[in-house]
């Protein structure tokens, strides 16, 4: 089990607590972020996906969660990417057991991420 890795969110009516572990993607919505979790949990962020990004890039990174921006539309955590088809411009989400996610993608888009995700897998055995 994952050592809670908490991370919060809050404007003038709201404060969202969210533990990063949990999180499979992000998603863009306009002005807002969708975030979803492992129990299929939806939560709305009032920021878009950029300062969502910002927000994240600020956080400790000692054995936090790796996520990966996919596009325009998607912040995905790398720890559960469990395909990547570029050919039918899809990328699925995974634990194996409660969820699975499929979200749609550019080829350009997944060719990085398979790239980066290659990338970072060749890091972690080194």
């Amino acid at each position: 089990m994952d050592t809670p890795k908490w991370i919060y969110f809050q404007n003038r009516d709201e404060l969202l607590r969210i533990d990063l572990n949990k999180v499979v993607y992000f998603e863009a919505d306009a002005n807002y972020t969708n975030i979803f979790t492992v129990n299929q949990m939806k939560a709305v962020l009032g920021m878009n996906l950029s300062n969502t990004q910002q927000v994240l890039s600020h956080q400790p990174q000692e054995n936090m969660p790796v996520f990966m921006r996919i596009g325009k539309k998607y912040i995905v955590n790398i720890r559960f990417i469990c395909q990547i088809h570029i050919a039918k411009q899809k990328l699925v989400l995974s634990d194996f057991e409660r969820f699975t996610f499929t979200l749609p993608a550019s080829k350009e888009a997944l060719k990085t991420v398979k790239e980066l995700f290659v990338k970072k897998m060749a890091e972690k055995v080194h």
